[in-house]
């Protein structure tokens, strides 16, 4: 019996999830007496996963599933859980997993807790903390099923080093046409900069800016600090900004180390977005901007004066601890 983790890569490459998820799954089997073993997906350099704690890894070399498929990689995970008699399954909280966590908890008759943030608490009985009330409070939860899932929240454990031998196997799954009625026909990516989900820093923009003729401040300072740009609803509505970078309740949410927020107000969906990020820092000149409450640090005043003056002092900072 080991404990399964689930390593989620993009052409070839792991995720920086993969190690996170990875590191806390070797948390678990120390406290189980057992070893991790792990499932990647057409990933390179499999053995890297024995740095975080993995002992075994599950390959699947599979051209069809070289795009993610929830019902399709369900299914390998399911047969890889049983293969390996895996009582408990780390995953992450990515977009992805939490449209593949429910398909596998119904195939597995498990339980499933997301947003998880800590190490168990204990595990006989198993339990876990995790986010509630949309990232506001924490809730003690016990997983009584058999079987147990645990979506990891992003930045929560963090990557922690354990170098151990890891073997790779190649694993086949018997998947049918019924794992495939579900395709993607098209992927649509960013390219060329941090995206917001892998971001430890995250430089978001709102309507403060006035308009898209002024986000250049938001990516240079975005450059300058190796960031991912983000904005608030209204600014992706007007077309100011893709959808892809609308973060909130009702668009991506965010778990970075450090959140800017630039000229956003602040409204209650836009918080319940991003109160999982660790420090918020907002800009605005409105004093009375409800960000304010939510924010660990904040500078009232005019964000075309106060962000050109951030990106020089940071440039400075940078040229003279190069």
């Amino acid at each position: 019996m080991s404990v399964l983790v689930y390593t989620e890569s993009l052409k070839g490459k792991f995720k920086k999830n993969a190690f996170e998820v990875a590191s806390y799954a070797h948390k678990v089997a120390q406290d189980l007496g057992t070893t991790v073993t792990a499932v990647s997906f057409n990933a390179e350099e499999d053995a890297s996963l024995g740095n975080y704690g993995v002992s075994k890894v599950l390959k699947i070399s599979d051209e069809s599933l070289s795009t993610f498929n929830a019902k399709a990689y369900a299914e390998v995970l399911a047969q890889a859980a049983k293969a390996e008699d895996a009582k408990v399954i780390i995953l992450s909280s990515s977009a992805d997993t939490k449209f593949l966590a429910p398909i596998l908890t119904a195939k597995l008759s498990a339980g499933y807790v997301p947003n998880v943030v800590a190490a168990p608490e204990s595990t006989s009985p198993f339990v876990v903390k995790r986010t509630a009330f949309s990232n506001k409070g924490f809730a003690m939860t016990e997983i009584s099923a058999e079987t147990k899932i645990i979506g990891v929240s992003s930045n929560a454990f963090g990557i922690v080093e354990n170098n151990v031998p890891a073997s790779v196997e190649e694993f086949s799954a018997n998947l049918g046409d019924g794992s495939f009625n579900v395709k993607s026909v098209e992927v649509d990516r960013v390219v060329g900069k941090a995206t917001i989900a892998d971001a430890d820093i995250v430089v978001s923009g709102g309507r403060g800016l006035k308009g898209p003729e002024n986000w250049g401040m938001v990516e240079e300072l975005a450059d300058v600090l190796g960031a991912a740009t983000a904005c608030s609803k209204p600014v992706s509505d007007m077309g100011w900004r893709p959808h892809s970078e609308h973060v909130g309740q009702t668009g991506k949410p965010v778990a970075s180390n450090l959140y800017i927020a630039i000229g956003i107000s602040g409204a209650i969906q836009h918080l319940a977005g991003i109160n999982a990020s660790k420090v918020k820092v907002v800009i605005n000149n409105d004093p009375e901007a409800p960000f304010f409450k939510a924010a660990d640090y904040g500078v009232v005043g005019d964000a075309f004066e106060v962000v050109p003056q951030l990106i020089e002092k940071l440039k400075e900072f940078k040229a003279q601890n190069a």
